[in-house]
């Protein structure tokens, strides 16, 4: 049987299927439309179920925010090729739309939820029958607050959302937080909400870092004064190098190694406590200003932290919420 263009055009809008695969459908249904359309489907499942094994690195990032609801959709497949494709952004953005007007709460009702009758799965074993990628749902995130808003930066890799304390807040503000969000990538709204395992962690940090600073200023006057240059005893293989240099004799690298050695031992069992503690919560305090959004120094104008921006735009304003979805390296 003869397959017209007409019905290979159909199929091909039922299904978004190529030209040529929706034309061996239908001449292998002998122009039964359910038929093809059940081969093709068929057919992405095969595909899905062969690259399962396969990762899926690339993908399209959207967000949206609709009154005190924001959401944030990540479909992923194998390649950019693919993820710049209208056809996959279209389906990421559909994605999107149903989960923001179902207020979804979680991937597995994403999967499940239905666009025009049919499940978001099977939607996308569709498409991946149609790129021959692997493509899944990566990510959702979510966020419900009296007001909320989103940002997507241009090239679909990275998008935002964020929710107020109040209702009603200007677009523009709005739009600064989500891209101070992008942009410096915070860990937590503020210091009462970052996790203390994570405080703890970059306090000992913090401790140690400065005890090996105070270590080394000692170590590095004590070469000093005996008429050595520190930056040439930094480390063992500069010492080495250095001999072969002409830069130190076998007797000044022996001496630096015995200086070395005596006053490390001697300024690590001598370390002022309090001093110690003091410039570590100075660093932990600093690492709290860098990383805590309503704490960050406002990317549009540095004299103002995000606490301030917001507060100065309608008092007892607040970020109560955000979340952040990035595909490429931060």
């Amino acid at each position: 049987m003869a397959v017209t263009l007409a019905e290979i055009s159909k199929l091909r809008a039922l299904t978004g299927a190529g030209m040529m695969d929706c034309k061996k459908a239908l001449a292998e249904t002998d122009g039964d439309m359910e038929a093809a359309v059940e081969i093709l489907r068929k057919k992405g499942q095969a595909v899905a179920a062969k690259r399962e094994d396969r990762q899926a690195a690339e993908g399209c990032v959207l967000a949206k925010n609709e009154g005190d609801f924001a959401a944030i959709v990540a479909l992923c497949c194998e390649t950019d090729f693919v993820a710049k494709n209208a056809d996959f952004v279209a389906l990421t953005q559909a994605i999107l739309d149903a989960a923001i007007a179902n207020r979804i709460e979680t991937l597995d009702a994403l999967r499940e939820m239905e666009i025009n009758g049919r499940k978001v799965a099977d939607l996308i074993t569709d498409e991946s029958g149609k790129t021959g990628e692997k493509i899944e749902l990566g990510r959702y995130e979510f966020l419900t607050a009296a007001s909320t808003t989103s940002y997507n930066h241009l090239g679909n890799k990275l998008s935002t959302i964020a929710g107020f304390n109040q209702e009603g807040i200007d677009y523009q503000v709005g739009r600064d937080v989500a891209m101070q969000i992008a942009s410096m990538n915070p860990v937590a709204i503020d210091r009462d909400s970052v996790p203390e395992e994570v405080k703890t962690s970059e306090y000992n940090v913090a401790v140690e870092k400065t005890k090996e600073e105070q270590v080394k200023k000692a170590v590095e006057a004590a070469l000093k004064k005996a008429g050595i240059n520190p930056n040439l005893c930094d480390s063992e293989d500069h010492i080495s190098s250095n001999i072969n240099k002409g830069w130190l004799t076998e007797e000044e690298a022996e001496k630096a190694r015995v200086i070395i050695a005596e006053t490390s031992a001697a300024k690590a069992a001598n370390l002022p406590e309090q001093m110690i503690q003091n410039i570590a919560q100075g660093r932990l305090n600093k690492f709290f200003k860098e990383n805590c959004l309503m704490e960050q120094a406002f990317v549009k104008d540095g004299e103002l932290t995000i606490g301030q921006y917001l507060d100065k735009t309608a008092k007892g304003l607040v970020v109560v919420s955000f979340k952040r979805v990035n595909l490429n390296q931060d």
